[in-house]
């Protein structure tokens, strides 16, 4: 008699799971090398020839797919919607829920840098070195903000050529436009023909769709590589030497994230808040690692009719565009470092010149593109409007990366629980079981 033994199968770890394990890992590894190693060839060889171009191909392989999906996804979201008056409402309601909800974000970095002042606590030499060593960097943001014009950006938002918007980095609010055009066209031109072109984006959106899901098997080990290159190269002095600013940043971007966002969705989203969190974490550690906004939108999209069963044609909508024009944190970050460099150079800004600070952070999350350290120009047009140097920006260089990495992860998670608010809003999604 033959013995049977039970199959046995291995339960393959949660992705989200392996992401935070590649994190884990990566970081301690390029910490040990960093203390070990900083300035050995062989830890510089691994950076550049290893952890850097791989995780960059990570990005590619997520940025090649975006302006396909980002058109389908938005033409087939307003198409759906079935008339105009709908698209109103939903556009009203989402521009609103955002404004409030990206105001509350700055106006809790104000509170907290009025607070805690974390621009006394830094050493004037620190403040030198720090500057001179990101003179050129600081200098190229600089420009870079010196050429953003609140009116051009308004005019930019309709390309004059859809094609250079969809090159340009800068320029998915052009693209969002010129969708949100082709699915009014849509809606406004019932025919066999517009039938069969909305047949064709669904086949294009389900394609991207696929690949993406073949991408992000990716995830965990482009994650690794992130964090091993930036914890060789920065290690804990720099952050050590800004640590009050870095405190700040965080304590902010923690209490919107896990105070005022759960409040959001349960209260006005009607989603229970462990529901929301354990639906969305995929995106939002995608987020961390990418530092890109625009990079995370596929997962963001999959992500949110999968695990939060939001329906597809608010998600679509709203995610979209709020991939390109919800940024709770980089708005919270721009407000926090303004006011965090006005003390830092002594300079005292009254209540209504932190008002106005606050209007231009909100503005101007609406106006930063949506990829690694998109704020920074818009940062140093702020400092320039109201007086301070904006050359300033490169005290705040070394720890941008890691900040930009917290910042965008507020982003994504901010545009899951502003869908999640407008979808139950909007009558269109039942209130889920509690667990």
């Amino acid at each position: 008699m033959l013995n049977s033994s039970p199959l046995v199968v291995r339960k393959r770890l949660p992705l989200h799971v392996r992401v935070l394990l590649g994190f884990v890992l990566g970081a301690l590894l390029g910490l040990a090398a960093h203390f070990y190693a900083v300035d050995a060839p062989i830890t510089h060889a691994i950076i550049v020839y290893g952890t850097k171009p791989l995780g960059q191909i990570f990005l590619n392989l997520l940025f090649m797919l975006v302006i396909p999906l980002m058109f389908s996804a938005l033409v087939l979201g307003v198409a759906e919607l079935g008339d105009i008056a709908s698209l109103g409402r939903l556009g009203w309601k989402t521009l609103m829920y955002t404004a409030a909800v990206t105001g509350m974000a700055v106006a809790i970095g104000l509170i907290l840098v009025n607070v805690i002042q974390p621009g006394l606590h830094l050493d004037p030499a620190l403040v030198q070195q720090a500057m001179a060593s990101n003179a050129a960097k600081a200098g190229d943001i600089v420009t870079s903000g010196n050429q953003l014009d609140a009116m051009q950006l308004l005019v930019n938002i309709v390309p004059k050529n859809v094609m250079a918007a969809a090159v340009d980095e800068k320029g998915t609010l052009g693209v969002v436009f010129f969708a949100l055009m082709v699915g009014i066209g849509i809606v406004l031109t019932p025919s066999p023909a517009t039938e069969a072109f909305k047949h064709a984006l669904q086949g294009l959106l389900e394609v991207s769709m696929r690949l993406i899901g073949l991408f992000i098997l990716l995830a965990p080990y482009a994650v690794a590589c992130f964090m091993f290159t930036l914890c060789a190269q920065l290690g804990w002095d720099i952050i050590v030497g800004l640590s009050w600013f870095v405190a700040t940043v965080l304590l902010a971007i923690a209490l919107h994230m896990f105070v005022v966002l759960p409040l959001w969705v349960r209260y006005m989203g009607g989603m229970p808040v462990r529901v929301f969190f354990r639906g969305s974490q995929e995106a939002t550690l995608t987020a961390f690692a990418t530092a890109s906004s625009t990079a995370t939108l596929p997962v963001t999209l999959r992500v949110a009719e999968d695990n939060l069963g939001l329906p597809r044609k608010v998600s679509r909508f709203v995610l979209t565009v709020g991939a390109s024009a919800n940024h709770h944190g980089t708005a919270l970050f721009e407000g926090v470092t303004v006011l965090f460099l006005a003390q830092v150079f002594g300079m005292h800004l009254p209540f209504l010149q932190q008002l106005m600070v606050l209007m231009l952070c909100i503005l101007g999350g609406i106006g930063t593109a949506g990829i690694p350290s998109g704020s920074l120009p818009v940062i140093a047009m702020i400092c320039g409007i109201v007086g301070l140097p904006p050359a300033g920006i490169g005290i705040i260089i070394g720890v941008n990366t890691f900040l930009d990495m917290c910042r965008t992860a507020l982003n994504v998670t901010g545009d899951l629980a502003t869908a999640v608010v407008v979808s139950h809003r909007s009558g269109v999604m039942d209130v889920p079981a509690m667990e």
